[in-house]
């Protein structure tokens, strides 16, 4: 039979993808739509797959609208990546983001648990989780200190999906996915943001490009690489939760540099520091340990950091020069 299932935040980065990867492996794909006045199904478009998948109206905080998403779906797995990701917004937004990205976990929660306690579920974390890092290193085992908002939230996501796996035994595993980008990263988003501004710069749109903490350091991975991981951990006998991450990290400045370079520019000719880009509670470095995700789920990444921001600057130059 072909398997069936519903991603919240199908028009995100990861839910583009993942859907796609789903659809490849013969999925029927289903996904919840928050209706918005702008368009949001571009990364479908782009990766050609917006007119193979369902969409059903809803939103995670409303209860009544995910139950009747998972009685007309009836998946077999739920893929949780609906929330206000974006950690600056979380202090100019506290309350939404609470809501959206903490209690709309427990909504779906509930609804899986009403509709069908047998549905696969798997949550979206996030490395924000670890925030004022306990350990040099970050693993499933380091303490949580989320530092904004939005890992707040997450964090409460993170452990009402573990409070639920073992009070009502479903099959709930949560990823704990450091950094990851690509083409269809938001603007907002510094990789995006860098990657655009190279493009514009590039071709005489824009002359400078000012950003907040460039000494901050990342785990960077391929969006593309990481909902792998995700279908894996639905894939197994016993839910888990697994750090998703290359081990490798970088600075904000190393990344400009490498966006800078590909076009022949130098980032310290167009690079500008604004203080008003800087967090109230900055997260200095983050970078995962994935030993436990190759060992039980037999995944590693396969796309390096500077690919990947070679191929976000080809993609932007692409699309700028499209503007006209």
């Amino acid at each position: 039979m072909t398997k069936r299932a519903l991603i919240t935040g199908i028009t995100g980065q990861d839910g583009a993808y993942l859907a796609r990867f789903l659809l490849d492996k013969g999925y029927e794909v289903f996904g919840l739509h928050a209706r918005r006045a702008t368009d949001t199904f571009w990364r479908l478009r782009y990766l050609g797959v917006e007119n193979d998948v369902t969409m059903i109206e809803g939103d995670l905080t409303d209860l009544s609208s995910l139950i009747r998403a998972a009685t007309e779906s009836q998946p077999d797995e739920i893929y949780n990546l609906g929330s206000q990701s974006f950690v600056a917004t979380s202090w100019q937004q506290p309350q939404l983001t609470a809501q959206v990205t903490g209690v709309g976990v427990l909504n779906m929660l509930e609804a899986i648990r009403i509709i069908n306690p047998k549905i696969r579920f798997y949550q979206a974390s996030t490395s924000e989780l670890f925030g004022k890092i306990q350990d040099p290193i970050q693993t499933e085992n380091t303490p949580f200190y989320p530092r904004s908002p939005y890992g707040v939230a997450k964090l409460y996501g993170h452990w009402i999906t573990i409070n639920y796996r073992e009070s009502f035994d479903l099959h709930a595993s949560c990823g704990i996915l450091f950094n990851h980008e690509s083409p269809l990263r938001g603007i907002e988003f510094v990789t995006r943001k860098v990657t655009d501004a190279v493009a514009r710069i590039k071709q005489g749109k824009q002359k400078e490009l000012r950003l907040g903490n460039i000494d901050a350091k990342r785990d960077w991975g391929f969006a593309g690489d990481y909902v792998d991981a995700m279908w894996r951990m639905l894939q197994l006998d016993e839910p888990d939760d697994f750090v998703i991450a290359t081990g490798r990290t970088t600075t904000v400045r190393d990344m400009c540099k490498i966006a800078f370079e590909h076009v022949g520019l130098n980032y310290e000719d167009h690079v500008v520091i604004d203080k008003k880009f800087y967090r109230p509670a900055e997260v200095d470095i983050l970078i995962g340990d994935p030993a436990k995700a190759k060992a039980k789920l037999d995944w590693a990444p396969t796309t390096t950091l500077e690919t990947m921001i070679t191929e976000m600057v080809d993609a932007d130059m692409q699309r700028v020069a499209g503007e006209g």
